[in-house]
Parts: structure tokens; C-alpha cells; sequence
């Protein structure tokens, strides 16, 4: 077995990744419109749908649609990433690149059964006073999301043929900690800001403060206070505090961007995504929550962790 396995750049590998990353953005956009539209308990079953692998004229009505296609997807990256554990079997020598396959499908699974417990438990089924037994799911569900592209974006770092050949120039030891430091704390922060808008997002939050930017007439401040209000209120904070620690740390990197050409173009998308992020935020309230806009919201945030987590895993 040993023999076929090297450590060298191989194209349909890394083919291979960038396709399981498309997949997953997909599947992120599928169930992030689902949530808009609040389709997830188009089927009161799982694993099944209405008790069949697929149902009669699921594609007819918007929530039976949107719900499948979700759990299509979701089968999909799980067989996409079998094959990829497969692939790196066979083929990779390295043995953290192979665990880091091997923890990305058992992600993947816990999802599937993440998701499946939002079902099994939501209150139409279990017939609860409350729900929050499937909201507890849906948000470990979101926020394992999170991590599955995690996961798949150091899979394709790592498989990619300039970190094979660790062809990026690096600036000196000291200036390199401290961005290694900062880079994974924005990372950490981004997850814990998308963190509260999955809280926000499940627990229908999103219009608990119905103007942007100002939570009333006369201020930034909201005149009166509940749960709804609160987190949706941390949320915006959380942002801000965000985008400050964004800023601060792009002006970090473009300062090294005489040693390697990912000290600019890292930045750079960063700060269009964080751009395109505060827009649709702002559009979400606008729009008082068009499925489409809070749905390219949460897909464009899981793109601004992917890209922080890029650098993050470069630099370390």
C-alpha cells in the first residue's frame, strides 16, 4: 500500500477538493434557503421523505423543494467525501492530510444526524410546549456547517501545489508570529459572530430591531429589551467589532505584501467579502428578509471564514 502513496502535488486531487468545495456551497445555499423560507419541516420524517427515498411531486410546492434538495445535497457531499478518504487512502503519504479526510467525513455524518435530530425532535413531532430541543440542533447543525468547510479548505490548502512545494515567502520569525496570532484570532471571532447569527437566524430574530443602522428614531440603542432583541442587537456589536479587527488586521498583511503576492490578494478578497457582508446584512432589514438576500448573507459569511481560515492555515 505504502508504495503507491507520495507526497507529491497531484492535479486530480486537488481537483478533486475544489469540487467538494464547490458541492459544499452548494449545499450551504441549499439549506440556508431552506432556513429563509422556513422549510424545515417540509417532511415530519428523516431519513426519509414522507417515507421514500424520493417522493411523489416533491419538486411541486416550494418547501417540499427546497427541504429535499437539502438532504439530496447533503447525501451527496457525504458520498463526495467518502471518495476523497478513498483517494487520500490510496494515493496520499501524508498522514495528517489523511486524518484531516477522515475527520472531515465523520463531520459531514455528524451533520447528517445533526440534521436529522432537528427532525426528530422539532415539536410537530415530539409535541413539546417548546422547541427548543430542534433549535439546540439546528444551531449545532449551522455552526457544524462552519466547520465541515473548515475542514475542506485546509484539505485543499494542503493539497495544492504551492503549499507542496511551500513556494510562498514568508516575512521574518517575529512579524510572522504576530500574524499567525491575529489571524487565528479573527478567525475564532468570525465563527463566534456567525455563531450569534445562527442564534439570531433560529430563533427568528432576524427583525426583532426592523431598522438598519439605527435600532429606533432616535438611536443606535433599542428603547426596549427581550431575548429576540438582544441577540439580535449582539449581533450588530459583533460586527462591528468584526469589521474593526478585519480592517486592522488587512492593514497587517498588505504591510508584508512585498514578500508574497497572497499578502495582497488574501486582503483584498477579504475586504470585498467583509464589503458584500455589511451590505447584505444592512439589505436583509431592508428587504425585511427576502429568502434571497438572507440566504446569499449567510452563504457570503461562510465564504469570509473560509478565506480567513485560508490565510490562518498559511501562516501557521
Amino acid at each position: 500500500m505504502k508504495k503507491f502513496r507520495t507526497d507529491n502535488f497531484k492535479i486530480g486531487l486537488y481537483s478533486y477538493c475544489l469540487f467538494a468545495l464547490f458541492s459544499v456551497t452548494i449545499l450551504l445555499s441549499a439549506g440556508g434557503y431552506t432556513t429563509s423560507i422556513k422549510a424545515g419541516m417540509a417532511f415530519l420524517d428523516w431519513p426519509l421523505s414522507n417515507g421514500s427515498l424520493n417522493p411523489e411531486n416533491w419538486t411541486n410546492n416550494k418547501d417540499t423543494a427546497a427541504e429535499h434538495s437539502h438532504r439530496l445535497f447533503g447525501m451527496l457531499v457525504g458520498l463526495i467525501s467518502i471518495g476523497m478518504v478513498a483517494w487520500m487512502h490510496f494515493r496520499e503519504s501524508r498522514k495528517k492530510v489523511r486524518l484531516t479526510a477522515w475527520a472531515l467525513l465523520a463531520l459531514v455524518i455528524s451533520q447528517g444526524l445533526l440534521g436529522g435530530a432537528r427532525v426528530k425532535f422539532d415539536q410537530l413531532n415530539t409535541l413539546a410546549e417548546t422547541n427548543i430541543i430542534a433549535q439546540f440542533f439546528l444551531i449545532a447543525h449551522a455552526l457544524g456547517a462552519m466547520l465541515v468547510l473548515t475542514l475542506l479548505v485546509s484539505v485543499a490548502i494542503t493539497c495544492s501545489r504551492s503549499w507542496i512545494k511551500n513556494s510562498w515567502k514568508m516575512p521574518p520569525i517575529q512579524q510572522l508570529n504576530k500574524l499567525k496570532n491575529f489571524s487565528l484570532l479573527i478567525y475564532i471571532t468570525t465563527f463566534f459572530q456567525i455563531f450569534l447569527g445562527a442564534v439570531m437566524r433560529h430563533f427568528d430574530a432576524g427583525l426583532a430591531i426592523s431598522r438598519f443602522p439605527m435600532a429606533n428614531d432616535k438611536s443606535l440603542i433599542p428603547s426596549y429589551w427581550n431575548f429576540d432583541v438582544g441577540i439580535h442587537f449582539a449581533h450588530r456589536v459583533g460586527a462591528l467589532i468584526l469589521t474593526i479587527l478585519i480592517l486592522i488586521f488587512c492593514i497587517k498583511l498588505f504591510k508584508q505584501r512585498t514578500h508574497d503576492k497572497l499578502f495582497y490578494i488574501f486582503p483584498t478578497t477579504i475586504l470585498f467579502i467583509l464589503c458584500l457582508q455589511i451590505y447584505l446584512g444592512a439589505l436583509t432589514i431592508w428587504t425585511v428578509k427576502a429568502p434571497s438576500v438572507a440566504t446569499l448573507h449567510h452563504l457570503v459569511g461562510a465564504f469570509l471564514l473560509a478565506t480567513i481560515w485560508g490565510i490562518t492555515l498559511i501562516l501557521n
